[in-house]
C-alpha cells in the first residue's frame, strides 16, 4: 500500500508540473467553468420563474443538486477523463504494452496516471454553491460529514462506469463516441430525478444509475435520504468497482498488443 501511495505522489507531481507548463489554460478552464455553472442555473430558473418547482425541491434544494453535479464533473475532469479517456490510445498505439510489464496494478496505473488541474475550478464552484446553499438552509456540519459517504460511493460508481467503457476498447478501439454517449447521460444529473417522468427516472436510476450521483448525495446532505438508498449506493458501488476488475482482467486475456 505504501508502495502505491509513493507512486502516485509522482505520478500527480509530474502530471501537475507538465500541466502548469501552459497556465492560460488554467484562467480559460475557470472561465470555461464559471459559464458553464452560470448557464446551468440559468436553464433551472427557466423551471422556477413561473413560481413552478420540481415536486419536493424549493430552489434552493434544486440548487443543491446542480451544486453537486458541478463538484462531480469537476472531480472527472481532474481525475477520471485524463486516465481513462486514454485507455483508448494505449490499445490503439500498442502502449498498453509498457504498462502490462510494470509490477504494479494495471488498472492502478491507468486510473492513476494523470491528473488534470483544469477541473478544480468546477470542484471549487460546486463547493461554493453548495456551502451557499447549505448555509442559506441552516444545515450543520454533521450533515455535510453524512453526505460525504453517497457521494463517494456516486464517485466510484461513476469511476466504474467509465473505465467498464474503457475497457471495451479491447475488442472496438474506436469508442470515443460511446464515452461522450455517456458523459451526455450524465447531464441529467444536473437536476433532481424527480424532474424527469417516470420512465426516465427509472433509467436513470437502474440502467444509468444518475440517480446515485447527485440526487442521493443532495438528499443525504438535506437528511432526507433513507438507508435504502444509501445501502444501494454502497451495494452499487462495490459490485460496479469488483465487476470493472473481473472484466478488465478478462478483457486482457484477449488483448494481443498493436504489433501482433
Amino acid at each position: 500500500m505504501l508502495q502505491y501511495f509513493k507512486l502516485l505522489q509522482l505520478f500527480w507531481a509530474t502530471s501537475i508540473a507538465a500541466e502548469l507548463e501552459y497556465r492560460l489554460n488554467f484562467a480559460i478552464a475557470a472561465l470555461t467553468s464559471l459559464g458553464n455553472l452560470v448557464g446551468g442555473i440559468f436553464g433551472l430558473f427557466l423551471f422556477y420563474r413561473t413560481g413552478y418547482t420540481f415536486d419536493g425541491w424549493s430552489w434552493e434544494r434544486a440548487l443543491l443538486v446542480m451544486g453537486f453535479f458541478t463538484l462531480l464533473q469537476g472531480i472527472s475532469n481532474a481525475f477520471l477523463a485524463p486516465n481513462l479517456n486514454r485507455i483508448v490510445d494505449q490499445v490503439e498505439q500498442g502502449t498498453l504494452d509498457f504498462v502490462l510489464l510494470k509490477p504494479i496494478s494495471t488498472q492502478f496505473w491507468l486510473s492513476t496516471r494523470m491528473i488534470s488541474p483544469w477541473g478544480l475550478p468546477d470542484v471549487v464552484l460546486g463547493l461554493g454553491v453548495i456551502f451557499y446553499v447549505g448555509n442559506r438552509l441552516n444545515l450543520g456540519i454533521t450533515d455535510f460529514i453524512l453526505a460525504l459517504f453517497p457521494l463517494f460511493f456516486g464517485i466510484l460508481i461513476l469511476y466504474s462506469l467509465w473505465f467498464l467503457l474503457g475497457t471495451t476498447s479491447v475488442w472496438f478501439v474506436k469508442i470515443y463516441n460511446i464515452t461522450e454517449v455517456l458523459r451526455s447521460l450524465l447531464d441529467a444529473g444536473r437536476y433532481p430525478v424527480v424532474a424527469y417522468p417516470i420512465a426516465y427516472r427509472v433509467f436513470f436510476t437502474f440502467v444509468i444509475p444518475v440517480t446515485f450521483l447527485t440526487t442521493v448525495p443532495a438528499q443525504s446532505l438535506l437528511g432526507e435520504s433513507n438507508i435504502a438508498w444509501l445501502m444501494g449506493s454502497l451495494v452499487l458501488a462495490i459490485a460496479l468497482l469488483i465487476l470493472s476488475n473481473a472484466f478488465w482482467k478478462f478483457a486482457l486475456r484477449y488483448y494481443t498488443s498493436a504489433s501482433s
